[in-house]
């Protein structure tokens, strides 16, 4: 399992990194040395998540010990996709809380700044976490097992829509439709630009996926503009280049960095 947890996260990482490059050339420009921190922290949090989700997948397989079912019929279909938000919702109501308590000085110290040492974040800086804060993480969806019944099937797209989520929100851009940034559904919904106001201020948008928590506990403070460093971005490309046009890639680059990829 953790090889598993491991290679999906270089494949995932790896992927919208690569994009980066291709969307933003210069965005991850200059960060080398903290990439290959990202990644060492990363495989290190691959290895602790790995063992109670194969130790999971071991007394599922042998013993039958949680509530995963194989079988589409054993819940009415219905359920299928009930369940999935459901184990969506409290992933998030145990992320939102344990990620606010990890932004309480002690903690914060100790195991939380090891995240934040990444500024910016890069795609990379997904599962870079301090042992203690990989543990918070680990935890919390082989419990969920143990007391709401999923389906297999359900339960590979949440860990894929956590890992996709966790590595789009820290990537320094917006892949997704605007209308999921904007709007009405925007002011539910956390992709990158809400993630960012939070790298950048530190004591709000603590939500994983979801915006309630933060606004009920008055923490949201809206989303992020990544115009500034977008910008930033396209000037260090075209002087990177050599070629001639440098300013108007720059301008380029600051007028485009908030329209939806």
């Amino acid at each position: 399992m953790t090889l598993i947890v491991g290679v999906r996260y270089l494949i995932v990482s790896g992927g919208f990194a690569w994009a980066t490059r291709r969307k933003h050339p210069g965005l991850y420009m200059g960060l080398d040395p903290q990439v290959r921190r990202e990644v060492i922290w990363s495989l290190a949090s691959a290895a602790i998540y790995g063992i109670p989700a194969g130790v999971v997948a071991w007394g599922w397989q042998n013993r039958g010990w949680t509530r995963v079912y194989d079988d589409i019929h054993a819940w009415p279909l219905w359920y299928w996709p009930v369940s999935v938000f459901l184990y969506l919702l409290l992933h998030d109501a145990w992320f939102y809380w344990t990620h606010r308590w990890m932004h309480r000085p002690k903690p914060f110290k100790l195991a939380h700044a090891l995240h934040h040492a990444s500024r910016p974040p890069t795609a990379w800086a997904a599962m870079a976490f301090h042992p203690i804060e990989a543990l918070t993480g680990a935890v919390v969806i082989p419990l969920l097992v143990f007391l709401i019944p999923i389906h297999v099937g359900g339960l590979a797209l949440v860990l894929t829509i956590m890992t996709v989520m966790g590595v789009t929100n820290h990537m320094g851009w917006e892949i997704f439709p605007r209308f999921m940034w904007r709007g009405a559904l925007g002011g539910w919904l956390i992709t990158a630009s809400h993630h960012q106001r939070h790298h950048e201020l530190y004591g709000c948008n603590y939500g994983l996926y979801f915006r309630h928590w933060d606004r009920l506990c008055g923490t949201d403070k809206g989303i992020g503009d990544f115009t500034r460093e977008h910008a930033r971005a396209a000037r260090r490309a075209a002087a990177a280049s050599g070629g001639d046009g440098a300013v108007g890639v720059a301008i380029a680059g600051g007028r485009d960095a908030g329209r939806p990829a």
